[in-house]
């Protein structure tokens, strides 16, 4: 146990999975957390993601401040993953530890400093102020690497009158309304019932696969495990309106279908399938239907629809902002294997 003024970290094991999930869903509410940091995300499948279990947990006079749940694979410890490829499919992005609104660098600062001066900590899709708290915490830090994630202010959009491609560059402009067009009337329909999410998610399984089958790649649905995930998040999130799957189609053909999060204003596009048209390449189904489901959130209210990581060049012509997130191992001072990393990445 390590302490800090009134602020207590414990790292511990985990035998109790339900008191752990309601302590987490009591500080959900008084952090301002990632959909990725939320109870819905972190504890689904937990107990085959985290076969190890380690939390870290900080309170500030008997009250809970600040959780983080990873997984120990040999000396490393993982941050809302395994550790292993097969069980981290579903990629994490926005990742951090959960932590008291208004105060995330100093609990995450503290919590880390717990773990890094004897141990390795792998850390996934961090924003910038979490590399920043990693490097309070007087050990090594490393970034392996960063990328940018791309996403639409409709707040700021809203403001200024509500007209979402009037700031797009007048190329995409040109693209989207082209391949709107070509499709013609364009229907919007989104999954009411978690059956119907089931049932619109293995549709849009088959349409991604078979993308990425024809570019000589195996596609996220080529492991098991991420459709199984992702049908168990339908059910933990979306009865409570976090989980939203949009098929988009055109007198009756399917032009595409998103998966998509919406988490405290935000929407966030997560993954997706589309039917291309053979030897027609002003039909764009992913700037098509990223086009009309950035105008629905903007109907609904929402303030942002990010794109996640990546560079793609659909995302940058689309979105009209950018936040960076690191993919970065930290540990302590006499670690070698860190020492090395960070020359490799001045060299570089």
């Amino acid at each position: 146990m390590a302490r800090c003024g009134m602020v207590e970290v414990r790292v511990r094991g985990v035998s109790d999975v339900a008191a752990l999930a309601e302590r987490w869903r009591d500080l959900e509410q008084r952090a301002d957390g990632s959909f990725f940091q939320s109870w819905t995300w972190v504890g689904c499948l937990a107990a085959e993601r985290f076969p190890n279990p380690v939390l870290v947990e900080a309170t500030d006079s008997g009250r809970t401040v600040a959780l983080g749940l990873f997984n120990l694979v040999g000396r490393r410890l993982f941050l809302g993953e395994s550790g292993t490829t097969e069980l981290d499919c579903p990629y994490v992005e926005q990742n951090g530890l959960l932590t008291e609104a208004g105060r995330e660098e100093e609990l995450t600062a503290l919590s880390l400093r717990a773990l890094v001066k004897s141990r390795h900590v792998v850390l996934s899709g961090v924003g910038e102020a979490v590399v920043a708290a990693l490097r309070r915490t007087g050990g090594l830090t490393a970034i392996r690497h960063s990328q940018s994630s791309p996403f639409v202010d409709l707040a700021a959009i809203r403001d200024s009158g509500g007209d979402y491609l009037a700031g797009r560059s007048a190329n995409t402009r040109q693209q989207v309304r082209r391949s709107d067009r070509l499709y013609g009337p364009i229907v919007l329909e989104r999954a009411q019932t978690v059956d119907a999410a089931h049932t619109m998610l293995d549709e849009m399984a088959v349409l991604h696969q078979a993308t990425w089958r024809a570019r000589g790649r195996p596609g996220s649905f080529a492991t098991p495990f991420f459709g199984r995930f992702h049908h168990a998040l339908i059910d933990r999130g979306f009865p409570f309106g976090q989980i939203v799957l949009e098929k988009l189609s055109s007198n009756g053909t399917t032009i595409g279908i998103l998966y998509n999060f919406v988490w405290r204003g935000q929407m966030l596009a997560y993954q997706s399938g589309f039917a291309y048209r053979d030897g027609d390449s002003h039909a764009k189904p992913g700037l098509t239907c990223h086009h009309a489901a950035i105008r629905d959130a903007l109907g609904q209210g929402l303030d942002r629809y990010d794109f996640l990581a990546g560079e793609d060049r659909y995302k940058r012509s689309l979105a009209d902002r950018a936040h960076r997130q690191f993919w970065v191992e930290a540990g302590p001072v006499w670690s070698c294997r860190l020492l090395v990393r960070m020359l490799l990445s001045r060299i570089r």
